[in-house]
């Protein structure tokens, strides 16, 4: 009997190929893309806005019983300092050994990296944004590494207030080590609400949780959806961060184990994750399906992952590297392996379009998730063509700075008066030339 994932194994010299990859190209597309502007999904997360908007913290505690079963009263959805405190004191001390390795790890990358504002450019001032909220999802998974791969590149900007939310699906509450990870940055603000009602709290604010001026983090599609709406008017955004990816560039010198458990390491987040491989050898297409298949049932979270493998995955077989390379610079993933032995550095730099690149075999997206010091949030769904990392100068705010002084404005005043008359704008012009006039 043919094994379910035999179907995810596309070679390019099947008949109706490229109308396979089509499908499965516009397939993944419209799942990074839920709740469109006109779906009846979007039309529910608008009402979730709205209402929050409107009703404030009366209308968070109705969702919260709603969607995560747990009734709380406003004065119960932020945690206090002595849980904060209690969490990080019973936290395994080698697993807080190894959080502090990592704050260290992408502390000292996103300070690098960040603008240099005591010395920044004539005509430009960079400025940190005072009030940043995190989602951090909590509901398949506690994912504390969200917690330092934001706080800490918005900390490294100068962010003077943090504020977290997490949906309370650990026994009625956000999961201890989420809450170590919060405490260990000094971060005391966190509040036990999830979903699109969160995004709703921090950006439109209600009576017991203010207003941020930016949110970032990943969530699940209806936490994007939300972020998606709130964007531009209420609140500044990273970028729509769901569901996750990963595309992998492998040649005959690849290991397909290897390969096997880094699609499994998207695959199970969730079932709408998609993990793709594109290879030019049908050796190693067939030999990583094969293991896919073996580690597939040794995996705690097999059912999601297979779902993930069925309905968003596949192992693409192409005619050689350069097609493999058009393919990854289409698809845009957020996370993009390059496993070609030798030729990996090389290949990998023909990739234009990626949230980030991860070159050799040794090099599994593990390292960037959870150690190396770029953020893990990444933009996902093809929308790498266009958006970045989160990095600590996404946390910064430029403001421009003009200043001329008498002799500079006579220099260019016929010029600006010029071009305002030309669009009909005369009191721009006089404006300019009334200070000509003593």
């Amino acid at each position: 009997m043919p094994h379910e994932l035999n179907q995810i194994l596309l070679c390019s010299s099947q008949d109706g190929f490229e109308k396979k990859i089509g499908k499965f190209r516009s397939k993944m597309a419209l799942a990074a893309r839920f709740a469109d502007y006109g779906s009846e999904e979007n039309q529910q997360v608008v009402e979730i806005l709205r209402n929050v908007a409107e009703r404030g913290d009366e209308a968070i505690a109705e969702y919260t019983q709603k969607f995560d079963g747990i009734r709380l009263n406003p004065q119960e959805f932020r945690v206090s300092k002595d849980e904060l405190d209690k969490a990080r004191r019973e936290i395994d001390q080698d697993v807080l050994a190894s959080v502090r390795q990592a704050i260290d790890n992408v502390r000292a990358y996103q300070k690098e990296i960040l603008l240099d504002r005591d010395n920044a450019p004539r005509g430009i001032r960079y400025t940190a944004i005072r009030r940043v909220g995190i989602c951090v999802p909590g509901a398949s998974a506690p994912l504390p590494s969200t917690v330092l791969m934001t706080a800490v590149p918005a900390q490294v900007a100068g962010v003077k207030e943090i504020a977290v939310v997490s949906p309370p699906r650990h026994q009625g509450s956000i999961h201890p080590v989420i809450l170590a990870v919060c405490r260990e940055l000094e971060i005391d603000e966190v509040y036990r609400i999830g979903g699109a009602q969160a995004v709703a709290a921090l950006a439109a604010g209600t009576e017991t949780i203010a207003r941020v001026d930016k949110i970032v983090g990943p969530g699940n599609k209806w936490v994007q959806a939300a972020k998606k709406n709130v964007a531009g008017d209420y609140v500044g955004i990273d970028s729509i961060a769901g569901p996750s990816e990963v595309l992998i560039l492998a040649n005959e010198q690849a290991n397909p184990a290897w390969i096997a458990a880094d699609m499994l390491s998207q695959a199970e987040h969730a079932a709408d994750s998609s993990a793709v491989v594109v290879t030019d050898s049908q050796f190693l297409a067939e030999e990583t399906l094969k293991e896919l298949k073996k580690q597939l049932t040794e995996l705690p979270r097999a059912k999601e992952a297979k779902e993930s493998l069925k309905k968003f995955s596949a192992i693409v077989v192409v005619e050689d590297m350069n097609r493999a390379i058009e393919m990854a610079n289409d698809f845009a993933p957020e996370h993009l392996e390059v496993q070609c032995g030798n030729q990996s550095r090389e290949i990998a730099g023909k990739i234009s379009n990626a949230g980030a690149i991860f070159i050799g075999s040794y090099t599994p997206v593990a390292v960037g998730d959870y150690w190396a010091g770029p953020s893990h949030t990444l933009p996902t769904g093809m929308r790498a063509k266009f958006a970045s990392a989160l990095t600590s100068n996404d946390f910064l705010k430029s403001i421009s700075i003009v200043e001329y002084d008498q002799d500079m404005l006579a220099a260019s005043a016929d010029d600006i008066a010029r071009l305002a008359e030309v669009e009909g704008l005369h009191a721009h012009a006089r404006s300019v030339r009334i200070r000509q006039q003593d």
